[in-house]
């Protein structure tokens, strides 16, 4: 009896189902068409497709439909520069294929072009799609909060470079959200790129982000992986803050003012296959102190660093504030006029099983060619610490007593203050090209589709000093 009944529920659940979408409709509007009262009337299920035109207004979606742009056509939804494009309020709805414009830029009421922010019956909104949408305007791109299982792919979201960056909004917000894809979008001209808060086991990855203050910045979020994606012409291109258990992986950022990664209290998560490149702050923003800094690591421990590659940073990695139980070993620092700027009383080392790091200003030899020199590295002496003291030394820094101190302090090494040794120097820089999958264990329930999209804003590009102005 108790197998009959089972059987008999079975079968009322998928004659629900089945009538669900026997009852599905689509729609195909125009312009002239009133959409808010079709979203209105629509049902769970429906699809409802735009042809070219636009539409104006400030559209609420509480039905779990999907609302898309026909195929090889352009819908244009038009916020007419106040709130919010388009509001979801349900669960499963899919938003394509559109381009959205003008909405508001009250921050403080977050305009966004899509917005997802209140829970449904007290439970996280879930499996929300958002893909292959154009995005241009004022306040935030796109705005999730209380979601589960979203995908958020292939769009472009662009901000306004006549407001300062900080009136900005951020390309792609997420906050509360977990189990979620961030895939190939690109994000460019908004505050931040990526931006991320209370946030848990989600995969950022193959996003490009350019022009912006960070690419991807992370607050209070753990568990969390950030693969391959790139980031240009930024003050930063990750931030990474008050977060744990990150997995940073197979990353690049090229052209930064300030940092290419800067990591403050994160712990317990692993930066491998990283590439920064070319971290310089601009001539005009020069002042004392504001240097380039590839790997910036403030109050940050227990981490693992292996097998990055830092290129011409004006300071290569800055380790400060306690920054201290980490393993950093395999990594290139090439090019870089201060490699290592470390602020500490206790000694580390920078290898692990014999194995250190490629430095390209490394002066020893290797007589037995086992691919390690026969000398230690240590990047940096007593005088270094005195210049982070007091810059202004840098004015004597060529002068006969700064040499005769750097000479004493190598004839004396008793006389060396605790700081950053590397026992097992490498003579070569290492390959990266290792596939940094084989450094991701996080799994996510959406399903991780082949990422072809090539964008035209791939390539460095010069700094839109618009973009970045106060």
């Amino acid at each position: 009896m108790l197998f009959l009944k089972k059987i008999f529920a079975l079968l009322l659940i998928t004659l629900a189902l089945s009538s669900l979408d026997l009852t599905a409709q689509e729609y195909h509007l125009s312009a002239n068409d009133n959409l808010q009262k079709t979203l209105d009337n629509s049902q769970n299920g429906d699809v409802i497709t735009l042809t070219t035109g636009t539409y104006l207004g400030n559209f609420i979606i509480s039905k779990q439909i999907s609302l898309r742009g026909a195929k090889g056509e352009t819908a244009i939804i038009d916020a007419q520069g106040k709130g919010h494009a388009l509001v979801l309020k349900n669960s499963h709805i899919t938003i394509a294929n559109l381009t959205i414009v003008n909405w508001g830029d009250d921050l403080t009421e977050q305009n966004s072009g899509i917005y997802s922010h209140e829970k449904i019956n007290n439970e996280l909104a879930t499996h929300l799609l958002i893909k292959n949408n154009k995005l241009s305007g004022d306040g935030f791109g796109i705005w999730l909060n209380h979601v589960t299982n979203a995908e958020i792919s292939g769009n472009t979201v662009s901000g306004n470079t006549k407001l300062r960056s900080a009136d900005r909004g951020n390309g792609i917000q997420v906050a509360n959200v977990t189990h979620s894809h961030v895939f190939n979008n690109e994000t460019y001209n908004t505050r931040d790129g990526i931006y991320v808060i209370s946030s848990q086991n989600n995969l950022i990855e193959q996003n490009t982000m350019h022009h912006l203050r960070y690419g991807v910045h992370y607050m209070y979020s753990y568990d969390n992986t950030v693969k391959n994606n790139t980031a240009y012409n930024t003050r930063a291109g990750f931030a990474l803050m008050s977060s744990r258990r990150l997995t940073i992986t197979g990353n690049t950022t090229t052209n930064s003012q300030d940092y290419g990664f800067l990591m403050n209290f994160i712990t317990q998560s692993t930066f491998s296959y990283n590439h920064v490149k070319d971290v310089w702050t601009k001539p005009e923003n020069k002042v004392l102190g504001r240097d380039g800094k590839g790997l910036f690591i403030y109050n940050s421990g227990y981490n693992i660093i292996k097998h990055n590659s830092i290129d011409t940073a004006e300071i290569g990695i800055h380790l400060t504030a306690g920054s201290e139980n980490v393993e950093i070993f395999g990594n290139s620092f090439i090019n870089n006029p201060t490699q290592v700027k470390y602020v500490s009383n206790k000694k580390q080392e920078w290898s692990k099983e014999g194995k250190g790091n490629y430095w390209s200003n490394y002066l020893g030899w290797d007589m037995d060619n086992n691919g390690i020199g026969d000398t230690i590295f240590e990047p940096n002496d007593g005088i270094d610490k005195l210049v982070w003291q007091y810059p202004e030394m840098k004015m004597i820094m060529d002068s006969p007593a700064i040499l005769i101190l750097r000479w004493v302090q190598r004839q004396f090494p008793v006389l060396k203050p605790p700081g950053v040794k590397d026992s097992f120097p490498l003579m070569s820089a290492p390959s990266l090209s290792k596939d940094p999958q084989a450094d991701t264990s996080l799994a996510v329930s959406t399903s991780t589709a082949t990422l072809n999209k090539t964008s035209p804003h791939n390539s460095a590009q010069p700094v839109n000093s618009a973009s970045l102005k106060e």
